[in-house]
């Protein structure tokens, strides 16, 4: 050991020293509030808006056909989930979080409209449309009710207060899970050659290809979706899937969405478009701790925005706001009959860290774009026909961006603490564990390990228990705050020392920058 110095070969000192801890991310081309070029910025947020379109037009097909509605019930509510969708993300880039966050529909929220959809008062409708919209309308109340709860948690400053004590050492499980957890929705429905090509594309030829290596690696999924589209329309018309299983033909084909002859050419999305809402107080109940689970969830992907678009920490108050707008985005679901609820798209988040821009911009024109296709049905209808496979393989490379970004905050971390690695290892293990546990069982018997007589009940339980984020995420914050806390070296360990002066707006001057509301409204409305 003594003689280890000397058989290094002259090794330098700086080879031996650890990479230095970056409160900003460095690497990205465009910061949040240094927009590309209108030409650049203009073909990055049509990208941004092509990538949305997966979760978008995903959930509607699962859920329209179950509540009883045909094609064109499914054409009307996927332009107006885009529709609220353009309006939710500009309102949260100019008001809430300021940050290049795009909010789109939610996973999350699927389990509680499922549970509406079997609820009995529906059962014995015989018209499917009728039916249909019965179930779009109790979908709408407990959407409205369940946005109660992020609008106050997040302006009364609630959230706030949460905020605050986390950590790098919390934070990380929560927005590793966030990405990761949503594994099942990658590999086991990929499209493999748009997976391969959107890895040679972003990662290899910009390598290979100097004179063009920023244009490889911001437009990849550009260049990519059309060319495995087109790869997938020949196969269909060559009838190579004539023979195929049904759920691959429903998939993979280019011909089956039945969206471009349901939408109509123009059409408006306006409020109550499906009748007055109507409420239920279990549903309402379950739907609320949906809500919950996309609060925490979206808590996640915020701060990872915020490190991939390279600006500070979140500041706590300007975290709250962005969740009571979010809050008032789930509302805005509710008005218009989206049939789901909003939280901040994981896969525009690692978008952002494939194309290294985080520009403001960018995520504003993107919402344009969600507007301007949601009003002219036909034409979003075509690129809302992109086959699902092509969108789940930019899920394995966005969503595990995401995770990443999660395991990046260990940088603030001791990982030769004990304590460390049982609260990170323990919390990233049960919030895998305890979901997968949920799912299976509810896959096998038909309903949640949580069977009692009160079915509001079972659902809110089995909802929060079915979100790996939510579940690692809490674990972690639980242990964090309450394990061995007042000692001496674990403020260091957990890196809560590393974020004091972002805990308040004022500390640091940078959150002026990156966080300030538009108009001069800072002053009618102070961050604190």
């Amino acid at each position: 050991m003594a003689g280890g110095g000397g058989g290094g070969g002259g090794q330098k000192q700086d080879d031996l020293t650890p990479h230095p801890v970056k409160d900003q991310l460095p690497g990205v081309s465009y910061c949040i509030t240094s927009p590309p070029p209108w030409p650049e910025a203009i073909l990055l947020g049509f990208q941004h808006y092509l990538v949305m379109l997966g979760t978008t037009v995903i959930i509607p097909t699962a859920l329209v056909p179950q509540m009883g509605g045909n094609n064109e019930d499914k054409a009307v509510v996927i332009q107006t989930l885009l529709f609220v969708a353009g309006i939710n993300t500009l309102l949260q880039s100019f008001f809430g979080t300021r940050l290049p966050a795009v909010i789109g529909g939610s996973f999350t929220f699927v389990l509680p409209t499922i549970s509406i959809i079997l609820a009995g008062r529906y059962a014995n409708e015989p018209d499917p449309h009728t039916k249909f919209l019965k179930i779009m309308r109790g979908t709408q109340g407990a959407l409205i009710v369940a946005s109660a709860l992020q609008i106050i948690v997040g302006f009364s400053g609630l959230w706030r207060n949460v905020a605050r004590y986390l950590s790098p050492l919390s934070a990380a499980p929560l927005i590793a899970l966030v990405g990761f957890g949503l594994y099942e929705l990658g590999f086991p429905s990929i499209g493999l050659p748009e997976l391969i090509l959107l890895v040679i594309f972003a990662m290899y030829l910009p390598h290979a290809v100097h004179m063009m290596r920023s244009i490889f690696d911001r437009f990849a999924v550009l260049f990519t979706i059309p060319i495995v589209w087109l790869y997938a329309y020949l196969l269909t018309v060559g009838g190579a899937y004539r023979n195929a299983a049904p759920k691959t033909q429903f998939h993979c084909r280019t011909d089956r969405s039945g969206l471009i002859g349901g939408a109509p050419w123009i059409r408006v999305p306006y409020p109550f478009q499906w009748g007055a809402p109507t409420f239920d107080a279990g549903e309402a109940f379950a739907m609320m701790a949906a809500s919950f689970v996309a609060l925490v969830e979206s808590t996640g992907t915020f701060i990872a925005v915020s490190r991939f678009a390279s600006a500070t920490p979140l500041p706590p108050s300007v975290l709250s706001r962005g969740v009571g707008w979010q809050g008032v985005g789930i509302l805005l679901d509710g008005l218009f009959g989206t049939g789901n609820g909003s939280s901040v798209s994981i896969e525009n988040a690692g978008l952002l860290a494939l194309t290294r821009v985080g520009s403001r911009r960018v995520v504003q024109i993107s919402a344009g774009f969600m507007i301007f296709f949601s009003i002219l049905g036909k034409f979003g209808a075509v690129f809302a026909s992109i086959p699902a496979p092509i969108f789940a393989a930019l899920y394995c490379v966005f969503f595990a961006y995401v995770g990443s970004a999660g395991l990046g905050f260990l940088q603030f971390c001791n990982l030769n603490s004990f304590r460390t690695k049982f609260i990170l290892g323990f919390s990233l293990f049960l919030g895998l564990s305890i979901p997968q546990y949920f799912n299976e069982y509810t896959s096998v018997a038909g309903f949640g390990p949580v069977h009692t007589r009160a079915r509001w009940f079972n659902d809110m339980v089995n909802v929060l228990f079915s979100s790996k984020a939510f579940v690692g995420g809490i674990v972690a914050y639980v242990l964090d705050n309450t394990l061995h806390r007042h000692e001496a070296t674990v403020r260091k360990d957990r890196g809560y020392h590393w974020w004091d002066k972002f805990r308040s707006y004022r500390t640091d001057t940078r959150s002026e920058e990156f966080y300030s509301l538009p108009f001069n409204l800072n002053k009618f409305f102070p961050s604190v």
